[in-house]
């Protein structure tokens, strides 16, 4: 199940005896953990005496025998099990030891195997994986049957409407659609996406905006400070072939110290996108259906289409080229910030330029 799914089957108060949380997006991870021990123990009642808190694996016959005991002080019996390697998908070694410690290791799993179909009714397990677990062993389908999994996927630009309409339920609020476009292009050119800090920076929407429906200007008003808002402006202005305004957010985030390849990392990302866009443009997608395949948000990638129309083909590829020029330029310490004042010009301006 996705995270949104495997909430609203917690919602419904629907216990399981065992679990697995794996993947790689650590924060639903975390909230589907801090749900399901709440169920478990309301208000935090008996948590110090029931819950076992296990970093890494146990061996097989102590794990099997901590299920099975009967606990003393409590009404339940609930193992969590950190960073569990069970679910992962097995390195071989050689051939003939390979076949013994599989043997081995298959016997003491079947008996695992057994328990985990068949719990005491005072026990619960929660395995817990920060990789993607593997589909075809034997365990992952036991837990799948018989309790439920988790896949917490990495978050990603294209992907991120679901973690976004839960927020905005758990906040009662709701974002028009230029709020909306605000925060998608936002996000577009983040490098990485920490669904810990959007948590904190939405928390902060919530005090700051007393109406129900969000606005461009109440969100550009909390999420000024992040880089990436400077960042998705800038080549916004550059799409646009804007060059008074795209060199004024350059020279901004010069002055602000952002590190040089940074920003000519975001402007090489950028121009690949335009291209790529140009390319599936002449294939006949238009609008959303740019998504897909370029790996966007549906709003983003539409918005991209109609910038890629603006730019012939020969400008772009001429940008890349200045940028591989950039790139070497900068890391031998032979320019600055200039180089990137030029690519910029030279797709702003190509229809007063010579390309």
């Amino acid at each position: 199940m996705n995270f949104g799914e495997f909430m609203a089957m917690l919602g419904k108060g629907n216990l399981r005896h065992v679990y697995l949380l794996s993947g790689e997006e650590g924060y639903y991870i975390r909230k589907a953990k801090e749900r399901i021990l709440d169920l478990l123990f309301p208000e935090g009642t008996g948590r110090e005496d029931a819950l076992q808190r296990i970093d890494g694996d146990l061996a097989m016959d102590e794990l099997m025998g901590r299920i099975e005991t009967a606990p003393f002080f409590a009404d339940k019996n609930v193992l969590l099990l950190q960073d569990t390697s069970l679910f992962r998908e097995r390195k071989t070694g050689g051939e003939e030891a390979e076949g013994r410690a599989k043997r081995a290791v298959d016997k003491k799993m079947e008996g695992l195997l057994r328990l985990l179909s068949d719990m005491p009714e005072y026990s619960y397990v929660i395995f817990v994986s920060g990789q993607r677990a593997d589909k075809r062993k034997k365990i992952y389908k036991a837990v799948e049957k018989f309790g439920a999994v988790l896949e917490a996927e990495a978050v990603r630009p294209w992907n991120i409407n679901d973690w976004l309409q839960g927020k905005l339920q758990s906040m009662n609020r709701e974002l028009d659609r230029e709020a909306y476009v605000y925060f998608a292009s936002a996000v577009s050119v983040m490098q990485q996406i920490s669904l810990e800090y959007l948590d904190k920076e939405f928390d902060k929407l919530a005090l700051f905006s007393k109406e129900r429906r969000i606005t461009k200007e109440s969100m550009a008003e909390v999420f000024s400070g992040i880089p990436e808002v400077s960042a998705f402006a800038f080549l916004d202005a550059v799409s646009a072939r804007d060059a008074r305004k795209a060199l004024m957010l350059l020279g901004r985030q010069m002055k602000e110290g952002t590190y040089l390849p940074l920003l000519l990392g975001l402007i090489v990302r950028h121009v690949r996108q335009l291209w790529q866009a140009k390319e599936l443009l002449a294939k006949g997608y238009r609008g959303k259906a740019l998504a897909k395949p370029l790996e966007l948000n549906p709003v983003i990638a539409d918005r991209l289409g109609k910038a890629a129309e603006g730019f012939p083909v020969p400008v772009l590829k001429k940008a890349m080229l200045e940028l591989s020029d950039a790139d070497y330029f900068l890391k031998t310490g032979q320019a600055g910030g200039e180089v990137l004042e030029h690519v910029v010009i030279c797709l702003c301006c190509f229809d007063r330029m010579d390309v």
